[in-house]
């Protein structure tokens, strides 16, 4: 018990470091519609729907909604439809720029459970969801049929989520209100949707340099109290989950990543179940949500407190490969995620250059084939946010640097990973600048206290 009160109370210190914020942080109403508006736009005169995700079967796992739904919307219930009806004045049949949001109706009886719900029946409904317009969701496929039934051409013209279960259901209800046996393929609205997400404004920013703080705080703590011999890879993951939350967090953005020892080298390593030991590397890719805005973060430790020279050695590559990248960056030129790692303008092709003409295995050949992924992707209200890759990188983009190394005939894996923002004057901010980057800075922070 003496050897877990210490890491505790650091825990606790730590904290408390940030202000206890525990209520989503929405963005203003007209930002929303302004992205609504956006993406009516796109819609080349056609009409949108899109549905709020479904609820989880399973009780342990807390209801997140889909993305897209919560960037047009702010939204946060599930049972929910949004409608957006692109302008087209010059139509046969003119139409301009319509938003329904359509909500279940309330069920007076599951409320004893889950609290109070709004309908569209509930007082300044539109005001409070923010939207134009907000009608009851057994409304929808009559808004619909009437909107196609008064031009056909619109059918061709629909766009919904490809995997959304009810958007199916009512594209085929539609059909059959029409008497026609079956609409056209729907277009997928998650492709222009996406195209909109790619640019983050400044409250978007902000709500991401809030995950990466509190995503910081849970590394710090991580290095400074619990990566000790004998202490298991679950235990610092449940620690850094504990700090995320207790700043504010709503969860993960991903499921953590702790790997220790021959754990290292496995990218996407998920288990979580061995003990650390001396000597060891430990990599650990954690970081959370803010207000649905995520962090991406992995540092590599050394389980003792300290580099062996081996472990040094690639450590200083991988982070030099991050550097390169850095270094070769050019507003509006640079490309992110591009496998060829031939290309000139590619950032993936500076890391792997580096990677590949320093350092050797132990059989004296080169280290480039021990990276075994991209270098990195764009982040947002997702961990992986859409983008059309190899993304050409742009201002007002986030995105990871997250060059690796994984040798497994030698238990070493090491990745460095950090956030990115392209400024408005085109220049890279590290979002994660506050947290060590170097090894001597790493060892640093575990010798704090």
């Amino acid at each position: 018990m003496n050897r877990l009160r210490l890491p505790v109370c650091g825990l606790l210190l730590f904290a408390f470091m940030l202000p206890a914020l525990h209520a989503l942080e929405k963005q203003p109403a007209g930002v929303y519609r302004a992205r609504r508006a956006a993406l009516g736009a796109k819609l080349q005169g056609g009409v949108a729907v899109l549905f709020a995700a479904e609820e989880s079967p399973l009780d342990f796992m807390p209801y997140r909604q889909d993305s897209n739904f919560y960037y047009l919307t702010g939204w946060t219930e599930p049972g929910a439809a949004l409608m957006i009806v692109g302008a087209s004045p010059q139509g046969a049949t003119p139409r301009a720029y319509k938003e329904i949001l359509f909500l279940p109706a309330r069920d007076l009886h599951m409320e004893k459970y889950t609290g109070v719900k709004m309908d569209a029946a509930t007082p300044d409904a539109p005001q409070t969801a923010g939207v134009d317009a907000v009608e009851p969701m057994a409304s929808l496929p009559a808004e619909l049929a009437s909107l196609v039934a008064a031009d056909r051409a619109l059918g061709r013209n629909l766009w919904t989520q490809p995997d959304a279960p009810a958007a199916k259901a009512l594209v085929d209800f539609t059909a059959t209100a029409l008497g026609t046996t079956a609409l056209p393929q729907p277009r997928d609205v998650t492709t222009p949707t996406g195209q909109l997400r790619l640019f983050k404004d400044a409250s978007e920013i902000a709500l991401i340099e809030k995950a990466s703080e509190a995503s910081i705080l849970a590394q710090r703590v991580m290095m400074q109290w619990w990566v000790k011999p004998g202490m298991t890879e679950r235990a610092i993951a449940g620690a850094m989950t504990a700090v995320w939350m207790e700043n504010g967090c709503e969860r993960p953005s991903y499921s953590p990543i702790v790997g220790s020892g021959p754990n290292s080298t496995v990218l996407h390593y998920s288990a979580n179940d061995r003990t650390m030991q001396t000597g060891e590397l430990l990599v650990v890719d954690a970081a959370c949500e803010y207000s649905m805005y995520a962090a991406d973060i992995t540092r590599t430790v050394p389980v003792g407190g300290h580099f062996t020279a081996r472990q040094r050695e690639i450590y200083e590559i991988v982070l030099g490969a991050q550097r390169a990248a850095i270094a070769a960056f050019a507003v509006g030129k640079s490309t992110i995620n591009d496998r060829d790692r031939r290309d000139p303008n590619s950032l993936d092709t500076a890391a792997y250059n580096y990677i590949n003409t320093h350092g050797k295995n132990l059989h004296g050949q080169p280290l480039g084939p021990y990276w075994l992924h991209g270098l990195g992707h764009t982040v947002g209200i997702d961990v992986h946010d859409p983008a059309n890759y190899p993304q050409v990188l742009k201002p007002g983009m986030v995105f990871t640097i997250e060059p690796g190394v994984y040798i497994p005939e030698e238990n070493l894996g090491v990745r460095i990973e950090c956030d990115f923002l392209v400024g408005a004057d085109g220049k890279l901010i590290d979002l994660d600048a506050k947290l060590p980057h170097t090894a001597d800075e790493v060892e640093a922070a575990m010798r704090a206290k």
